[in-house]
Order: C-alpha cells, then sequence, then structure tokens
C-alpha cells in the first residue's frame, strides 16, 4: 500500500485533498455524492446481510481431505487439522474462514500466515489484516506476499500466505458502489423525510410582506414547534396566515419500488439470489427453493473452489497435491425435505450405488457391522431355498 501511495505522489505533485488522490485511500465517491468504504458500505441492510450469509455459508460447511484414487477421507495428515478442527489453539478452522471470507467480500482480498514447525509441516494458521499485507508477482506471475509485522516487513513466499481473493480481486462493493451509493442516498432521503414529520414539507401563506429576518425566525420557530419530535401539535396562526400543505410527487409515490431495485441491484453485485436477501415480492415457493440452489452454484462454489485451492497451495506439497485434495461438504445445502431424501437414499440402495453404512453416514449414524455390502435390500434374502418339487415326491 506504501509502495503504491508513494508511487502516484512521485509521478506528480498531487495533495491529499485532491480527488484524483481519494481511489489511493478506498475513498470513492459515487455520482450520488455517497462515499461507499467498506464500513460504510456494511450500513445498508442488503450489503450486510449479502456479506453474512456467504461468508457464514462459507465458514459453516465442513472441509475435508480425501485421497484421488479410491475416494477415501484422510484424516491424520497435518491439514486436515487446520481445514477441519482448528486453525489455531484461539481459532477454529470454520471462525478462520469465516473472517477471511469477510475480509474479501469488503475489501478484495483475505489472508492468513502458515506457521509451520521445524520440519516444515504446516502447525498453525494466523489471520492477517488485509492492509498488512502487499501482493507482488514476478515476470512470470509468480506472486509473493510482503507483510507488515510488529517486527518490521517480510516477505512470504507463495505457500506460507493462505489467500483468498474476491472476483479479479476487487471486492463486490467496489464493483458495486453505485448502486451501493445510491441505496444510501435512499436511506439518507427517507431518514431526513421521517425525521421531518413524514412529509415533504409545506408552505406558510400571508398577506403581509415579511422581510429575510421575519421570515427566518418564522421558519425557525414553526420547525421548532412542529418539526421533527414535535409532529402532531396543534399549529395557530394568526395575521391571517394559512398553511398549504406540499402533496407527494410521482417521484415520491415510487420510492419504495425504487428502495427495492437497490436491494436486487446490491444482490446482482454479489451475486445473490433476491430472495435470500428478504426481497420476496417476486419470490413464490418454487423459484425460491430453486434460488437455493442456485446460491450454491452461482454463488458459493467459486468461494469454495478459491478456498479449496488456497488449503491444498500452502497445506500440501507439489507431490501431496497429485494425491489428496480438499473438498467442501455441501450435503446440507442440497437437502431437500425427509421424505425426498428417503426416497433418495433407498434409491441409492436398490441401484447398488450405496451401502448401508455410507446411508447411515449420510444420516450422521454411526456404522452397522454388516452395512458394507452393496446388495439391493429389497431382492436380497437370507431364507433358505425352497425344495424343488421332484425331491418332494421322492422324498414321499
Amino acid at each position: 500500500m506504501f509502495q503504491k501511495v508513494l508511487s502516484v505522489f512521485q509521478r506528480k505533485a498531487v495533495a491529499v485533498s485532491d480527488p484524483t488522490a481519494l481511489p489511493i485511500f478506498g475513498v470513492v465517491p459515487t455520482l450520488t455524492g455517497q462515499t461507499v468504504t467498506a464500513e460504510s458500505a456494511l450500513r445498508v441492510p442488503a450489503v450486510s446481510c449479502a456479506v453474512a450469509l456467504i461468508a457464514e455459508t462459507v465458514g459453516s460447511l465442513p472441509v475435508k481431505l480425501f485421497e484421488r484414487e479410491g475416494r477415501a477421507s484422510v484424516t491424520d495428515h497435518p491439514a486436515y487439522r487446520l481445514m477441519h478442527d482448528e486453525a489455531n489453539p484461539w481459532t477454529s478452522a470454520e471462525a478462520l474462514r469465516l473472517q477471511l471470507t469477510t475480509d474479501a467480500l469488503p475489501r478484495g482480498h483475505g489472508f492468513a500466515l502458515v506457521v509451520r514447525n521445524g520440519s516444515g509441516d504446516p502447525g498453525e494458521l494466523h489471520r492477517l489484516e488485509p492492509h498488512q499485507v502487499q501482493l507482488e508477482t514476478d515476470e512470470l506471475g509468480e506472486p509473493s506476499y510482503l507483510v507488515q509485522l510488529a517486527d518490521g516487513r517480510h516477505r512470504y513466499a507463495f505457500s506460507d500466505i493462505l489467500h483468498v481473493s474476491a472476483f479479479g480481486g476487487a471486492s463486490p462493493i467496489t464493483l458495486g458502489r453505485e448502486a451501493i451509493g445510491l441505496a444510501l442516498a435512499f436511506e439518507s432521503h427517507i431518514a431526513r423525510l421521517f425525521a421531518n414529520g413524514g412529509k415533504p414539507g409545506g408552505i406558510l401563506k400571508t398577506e403581509k410582506t415579511l422581510g429575510d429576518e421575519a421570515k427566518g425566525k418564522l421558519a425557525q420557530s414553526w420547525t421548532a414547534a412542529h418539526g421533527s419530535g414535535s409532529t402532531g401539535g396543534t399549529a395557530i396562526l394568526d395575521e391571517g396566515m394559512n398553511y398549504e400543505s406540499v402533496t407527494m410527487t410521482l417521484a415520491d409515490s415510487q420510492f419504495a419500488e425504487n428502495r427495492l431495485e437497490q436491494i436486487r441491484e446490491i444482490a446482482r453485485a454479489f451475486r445473490v439470489p433476491p430472495t435470500m436477501l428478504f426481497e420476496l415480492t417476486r419470490g413464490t415457493w418454487s423459484n425460491t427453493e430453486e434460488m437455493s440452489r442456485q446460491f450454491l452454484q452461482v454463488t458459493l462454489k467459486p468461494w469454495l473452489a478459491s478456498w479449496a485451492w488456497a488449503y491444498a497451495r500452502c497445506l500440501l506439497t507439489p507431490e501431496e497435491r497429485r494425491e489428496l485434495y480438499a473438498e467442501f461438504i455441501t450435503d446440507d445445502l442440497t437437502t431437500t425435505d425427509t421424505a425426498a431424501r428417503a426416497t433418495a437414499y433407498g434409491q441409492y440402495r436398490s441401484m447398488g450405488a450405496m451401502t448401508a453404512n455410507e446411508v447411515r453416514a449420510g444420516l450422521n449414524l454411526p456404522p452397522h457391522a454388516d452395512g458394507n455390502a452393496l446388495e439391493n435390500p429389497y431382492t436380497t434374502t437370507s431364507a433358505a431355498p425352497a425344495s424343488s418339487p421332484e425331491k418332494a415326491i421322492s422324498n414321499d
């Protein structure tokens, strides 16, 4: 960050107050005049809902390590504990994923330092503040990281920094800042509207000609008596004055629809189905269920793929990556109602695709001693074969 600022100011003299310097510090005014930063954007309910939805879901999904041949789960590798159980003694693996995804959504990047033991095996993962890390690439595109720690700056190889980034390295808040700025402007407008009693205002009329000082005092006294916190009182008019209320305009009548459209725009910026941001005006039972599937396919899968590769890059050696891979278990997101789930498991058992123990694992039940066979339970029987008619006659 410091090198970026220094290079800009070295090219030409730029005052800190100059608008051309604002993007350097992440302060970019929108066309509405609203300045959208990671902090101000999160004050928009739709933005905070989208960030929490993605980050909490990524954090809560379990991650496991599998063999490429046979897909057996590997639990004795150091990477398994860091991905599945705990990132360090005070942070669970789920909490670290939540923190880094929350960093990447508003700021574009999330980082964690890999702490290794004497033999070079990964032992802990420590979150880094995004502003502590500067990403650099060489002529071949290989990344390295300059990290500002308490004892100075340190350079780390790409295998020592767990790095998760948003699409293109730019956060949805940056790419959608105009839509978020408009939402902030709507919030400010409606706050001022209701602070004034929920009305756009009115006109005081009188036959007398008033000077500027008298007009100012009249407006001030009227606002003090009937403005914010004093609405609903009785107005007393003298000297032939009368009050004419200003009615809502067509733009004001469409205000609610405009606010809903901004929720949809923010949903597009985060690639989240609008119904999952509680914008339900066009939601039905069928398309809400379909949007839940889209949330996994369109919204989450890029984040899960980025996380899986970040884990593999830092926690597995190149040789181990040829034999092992990390995968998020997304079954909970695709689970339907109990009856449909039972029907699906029954069909998998009858076609020989799953054993009884695999079904029991999907139901979080312990394995059964006789549950590893692939026979169809609806046709297999242990009864003794019936005697043939010929044998029955000869016995008589």
